[in-house]
């Protein structure tokens, strides 16, 4: 298939996780991919994915560094010479979170510093190179804690609230230059991160037993993000699409 054929997309947490199977989702559908994480590992998602006969290229990167992420987006340019989509989907809570008079203040400031303030710089950068490509797609990945909150996860909460309503603002401010902004909010994803809270916190598996459909596979995220950088979804800004397992 090749739904996003001649487009260059960008996506940040994409070492493991939702954003390894993303990043493989859209070299398949036809785009250029540039990788980016923290982990040297993110080298070996992007020669897999080359050797599937995909394009891709790993760039390590911190997304709550500015430098890093500015040296991300000019190497998108230099490799591929446009860009056209960003997928910000670094992020992630820990069991360290918890209520607003309990929760560790190294936690809180971890997930603002990662999950809103990495969303922040990322699109600081990467949407003046989507505009001068003539307009495309900013994507983010927030969370349905942001939407309607979650026993024990205040810090997460105030990061993936303030990711949605950048979103929407966002969205408004960068529609007349054919920028669309849309978030996507899962419920609990079965990643290896997840997995491993609910290993060791009888609370974060409660929240996952509320889920009626079950922990959410990677690869729904993936499609509905491909769904969202394709032309397919060309009227569609400023919206929020959960992902729930029913929740």
């Amino acid at each position: 298939m090749s739904r996003l054929a001649g487009k260059v997309v960008l996506v940040s947490g994409a070492t493991t996780g939702i954003g390894k199977v993303s990043a493989e989702v859209f070299a398949r559908e036809g785009a250029k991919v540039v990788l980016t994480g923290r982990r040297a590992e993110g080298e070996a998602v992007a020669a897999a994915i080359r050797r599937d006969g995909g394009t891709a290229t790993f760039v390590q990167t911190d997304v709550t560094d500015e430098a890093a992420v500015r040296r991300a987006v000019e190497k998108t340019i230099q490799t591929y010479g446009s860009l056209h989509v960003l997928f910000n989907n670094a992020g992630g809570s820990s069991n360290a979170d918890g209520k607003v008079t309990e929760a560790s203040l190294d936690e809180f400031w971890r997930v603002i510093k990662l999950d809103l303030f990495g969303t922040f710089l990322c699109c600081r950068f990467a949407i003046p190179e989507i505009i001068r490509a003539g307009g495309g797609a900013v994507i983010n990945n927030a969370s349905m804690v942001g939407i309607k909150g979650e026993l024990n996860r205040d810090a997460y909460t105030a990061a993936k609230g303030g990711v949605i309503a950048l979103t929407r603002s966002m969205a408004a401010e960068f529609v007349r230059e054919k920028v669309r902004v849309n978030a996507i909010a899962p419920g609990a994803v079965k990643t290896e991160r997840i997995l491993a809270m609910i290993e060791a916190n009888p609370a974060a598996k409660k929240a996952v037993e509320i889920q009626p459909l079950g922990l959410i596979d990677p690869l729904e995220i993936a499609q509905l993000a491909v769904f969202l950088a394709s032309d397919e979804s060309r009227s569609i800004t400023g919206e929020v699409f959960p992902i729930s397992g029913g929740r």
